[in-house]
């Protein structure tokens, strides 16, 4: 007998959630987030570099970064922070621009990181996304830049 799928809520068809486990302790991953010069080592997917973040960490601070594709097209990205609570939580809006200086949807990031084993597991949430198109474009993008934040906090140890 065949079992018919259980349909995705309507939020979490518009909601990404992506849960990775660092070998990295929990003060150095949330660094990895908060300071310019961490993030501009892993902000990007695979090929992507990150020549500039500039992070004003204070609730209702803003940040604001640029990731370069292989080709050299700048896709800067911007908000402002909600929620801080250091080494646990991070709260804040997310909003791409064009380089007419327009904004893009905004939407929230909702980052936790909780100590395991000596190392650290962060669940990124990210939400609402338009489309399951849009929202898993993102998860593409996000999870490449996981894997190049898990080698860069490697060589950090």
């Amino acid at each position: 007998m065949a079992v018919a799928p259980v349909p995705m809520s309507e939020t979490a068809q518009h909601e990404l959630v992506i849960t990775r486990t660092f070998d990295a302790p929990r003060a150095l991953v949330f660094k990895a987030w908060t300071q310019p010069e961490h993030m501009v080592r892993w902000l990007g997917p695979k090929g992507y570099t990150s020549p500039s973040a500039k992070i004003d960490l204070k609730v209702g601070g803003a940040y604001r970064a640029c990731i370069c594709s292989p080709d050299g097209k700048e896709n800067w990205m911007h908000g402002r922070y909600r929620e801080i609570v250091e080494p646990e939580r991070l709260v804040f809006s997310f909003q791409w621009e064009n380089k007419e200086g327009e904004h893009g949807k905004e939407n929230t990031v909702t980052i936790t990181f909780a100590e395991q084993d000596g190392k650290t597991r962060m669940t990124f949430r990210q939400a609402f996304f338009e489309t399951v198109a849009n929202r898993d474009d993102h998860g593409k993008g996000w999870n490449g830049c996981f894997d190049k934040m898990a080698e860069y906090l490697a060589g950090q140890r």
